[in-house]
């Protein structure tokens, strides 16, 4: 599967990666546009697609080769990712282009990320390969390490410039991650 590369960390069951992203990312939080329903359905659409789980850490180049699905930037007036989706670089590239325009068309959106510019790195949630939902189903490439949860964290965390070289970044990653595994070079 081309595009992966990561250091596996061990193998994990989903319900410990259920319990890892329920502790980070509540349901019932009140915040505007809290999407944290959809990430928890994400997860169980993986799993029941792939059924394996593994733990692993990522470079930034491995963060910004994710490939995100459709997002309409919370109902905003400029999508951030089209249907056929982008990698995490792309949708910040976009996002630097369309500076003051794009966060005013996009103003939760927009919000969202600034504030998630000094949270926390937390892991990220992603699979092998796109899960059965409308927001995947034009995605171009269909496999290599795909969102399941954490656009806004990964583009305000390359925004913030917090994932420099030699960054790692947990991760879990449904699907079989382990054939595609390179030795850890610290220095991408």
């Amino acid at each position: 599967m081309k595009g992966i590369g990561v250091e596996v960390l061990g193998s994990a069951t989903f319900a410990e990666v259920r319990e890892v992203y329920l502790r980070n990312h509540d349901a019932e939080q009140a915040h505007e546009a809290n999407t944290n329903q959809d990430g928890e359905e994400n997860l169980q659409r993986a799993d029941e697609l792939l059924g394996s789980w593994w733990r692993v850490r990522l470079a930034r180049t491995d963060v910004l080769d994710v490939v995100l699905p459709w997002h309409l930037s919370e109902g905003g007036g400029i999508e951030l990712v089209p249907r056929s989706g982008l990698t995490v670089r792309q949708a910040v590239d976009r996002i630097r282009a369309g500076g003051r325009t794009w966060a005013e068309a996009n103003p939760v959106c927009s919000t969202k990320v600034g504030h998630l510019k000094q949270a926390p790195l937390t892991p990220v949630y992603l699979s092998t390969l796109p899960v059965s939902h409308s927001d995947y189903s034009d995605l171009l490439v269909r496999e290599g390490l795909i969102h399941l949860d954490g656009l806004h964290r990964m583009v305000a965390w390359e925004l913030a410039r917090r994932l420099p070289r030699g960054a790692w970044l947990d991760a879990f990653v449904a699907g079989d991650v382990r054939p595609r595994v390179r030795t850890a070079d610290r220095t991408s």
